[in-house]
């Protein structure tokens, strides 16, 4: 819990508990490395943050997304970024979670070459948690991290061989609200970025490694810019080489796709690879065209990666970055194995098509979000890549028909709304919602790994069908009431689901209660998270 008397630490006024670990973590030099990066870098982000809302009040009125025109000379110049470190060269399966120590002991030693360790979407940003998990970041990259069940006393450590680290850090929008400056929250990416290259660059470049990131949710090359002054400041600071700190940025926003020559050409000396967010990608392709009626998706279930705006941006993406001699990564398979043998080689096989449509297309790596998916999305990539290869750089896609705009805004032609893809939705965002108010970002739901992404396009959805009156393939019209009766009658379906003691401990009412806001509410809320974070301690 909070403490009530906020303490001030170089500069910086916490207002969260500082135990003897903490304050490890929280160290005067630790804090004023993030104090400077705050003072040096929040304005600027503010200004970012407001040029989004501008750009969105134009697509609002009628305009749609495209390639900017004055940036026309970087699309079309020849130039490739700096290089690629030996040990992100092969990337082939990248495992995803939550900066949990058991699930950051495990995912080092699945039988994958990157863990992708999250303090973003799979991780509830409580100040536990966010400061927890640096602990458990810098305790992996010792090599000392261990973790013993209090439950049935079993023992987890590293194995001599494990994954190579990255950390993925809060998007831009999400604020730190435990630590201000000024008496204003500073960003959680700050912190996050600022506290693990503080503690953990020097242990990592003496393992042969590096400080490398993941970057999610950027809009604009001036957000890649804004980024790549914040690793050369750190490298600077540090007496480090430039282009040390090497990062991977998602294209998980429908804008950023736009913009992809951009963003690359602005971070050249950091950047590593681009990767296909599909789940945020969807969910923005949502926010972003909420008020274009002509552009409103059909269940969730249905937007899978061979529809042809989500293949076309996997084709342009991979098309991109190879010129630029960049990495090209794919999406993530959110199943999880099921324990019925039949339904477990079902899942198998969609992770399969998954994997092998990515392979083929040429990406050069993927997400799994759990071990047991590693194997078969490896045998997809060991395929395609080849034997002595470690990437699929040589891809080029240099025959493939140019990728314009509007192949990248096409609206799937078949898929339908159903009464069973809303009533699923409904479920599944108010189960994580109630989850992640709970302080759990990562949570097992009907056979899926869902995060805030997947959570997102399941309300955002239900906003856009009720916005645009738009009807259901049993021809009922998608209402607030619809919706509100749907709610309180799957809450019912949940109860039953999970038991009534877990219910009753739980917080559904609350959840309910979020969720019916940001559905109904006449404006689309931007991120769930904001107004859940309201609800953390």
């Amino acid at each position: 819990m909070p403490n009530t008397t906020p303490q001030k630490i170089s500069g910086l006024e916490i207002q969260g508990h500082i135990s003897p670990a903490f304050r490890e973590i929280l160290s005067d030099e630790a804090l004023a490395f993030v104090a400077n990066l705050v003072d040096k870098f929040q304005p600027k982000l503010t200004e970012l943050l407001a040029d989004r809302k501008s750009w969105q009040v134009a697509i609002d009125a009628g305009q749609l997304p495209d390639f900017p025109p004055e940036t026309q000379h970087i699309r079309e110049g020849d130039w490739k970024i700096k290089g690629i470190p030996a040990d992100l060269q092969d990337r082939r399966v990248e495992i995803t979670g939550p900066v949990d120590r058991k699930m950051i002991i495990n995912a080092l030693n699945a039988d994958v070459k990157v863990f992708m360790a999250d303090f973003e979407d799979s991780l509830s940003p409580t100040w536990e948690n966010a400061v927890q998990g640096q602990i458990n970041m810098r305790d992996a990259v010792d090599g000392t991290i261990e973790y013993t069940n209090p439950g049935n006393g079993k023992h987890y450590q590293l194995n001599e061989k494990t994954a190579v680290l990255i950390c993925r850090a809060r998007g831009l929008h999400l604020p730190e609200k435990h630590i201000t400056l000024n008496s204003q929250a500073i960003p959680g990416c700050l912190m996050d970025f600022g506290l693990y290259f503080f503690h953990n660059f020097k242990k990592l470049l003496e393992k042969g490694t590096g400080p490398y990131f993941y970057i999610p949710k950027l809009q604009s090359y001036l957000e890649a810019r804004w980024w790549n002054d914040v690793f050369t400041y750190a490298e600077e600071k540090f007496s480090l080489e430039s282009g040390t700190i090497k990062a991977t940025f998602l294209i998980e926003t429908l804008p950023a796709v736009f913009q992809m020559d951009e963003i690359l050409y602005e971070l050249r000396d950091h950047v590593v690879a681009l990767n296909c967010g599909r789940w945020d990608y969807i969910f923005s392709y949502i926010k972003t065209l909420k008020n274009h009626a002509d552009r409103v998706l059909p269940d969730r279930q249905s937007v899978t990666m061979d529809k042809p705006f989500l293949n076309a941006y996997s084709r342009l993406l991979i098309k991109t970055c190879h010129r630029r001699g960049a990495m090209a990564m794919g999406g993530m398979a959110a199943f999880i194995p099921a324990k019925d043998p039949e339904i477990n080689a079902k899942v198998m096989n969609k992770v399969k098509a998954d994997k092998e449509l990515e392979a083929s297309n040429g990406h050069d790596g993927t997400w799994v979000a759990h071990p047991g998916l590693a194997n078969i999305a490896m045998e997809s990539f060991n395929k395609h890549i080849g034997a002595g290869n470690k990437n699929q750089l040589h891809i080029l896609r240099e025959s493939d028909a140019p990728i314009s705009s509007a192949d990248l805004l096409a609206v799937p032609s078949d898929g339908q709304r159903t009464e069973d893809g809303m009533r699923t939705n409904i479920r599944i965002a108010l189960q994580y919602i109630e989850a992640w108010i709970s302080g759990n970002g990562c949570v097992p739901i009907y056979g899926l790994m869902e995060d805030a992404a997947t959570a997102e396009i399941s309300r955002a959805s239900i906003w856009q069908w009720i916005k645009h009156g738009k009807e259901l393939s049993n021809g009922k019209k998608v209402t607030k009431t619809l919706f509100r009766d749907m709610l309180q009658e799957e809450l019912a379906v949940v109860r039953s689901e999970i038991g009534e003691e877990r219910y009753q401990n739980g917080q559904f009412s609350e959840a309910a209660k979020i969720f019916d806001e940001i559905t109904t509410s006449d404006d689309l809320v931007d991120f769930l998270t904001l107004p859940g974070y309201d609800h953390l301690n």
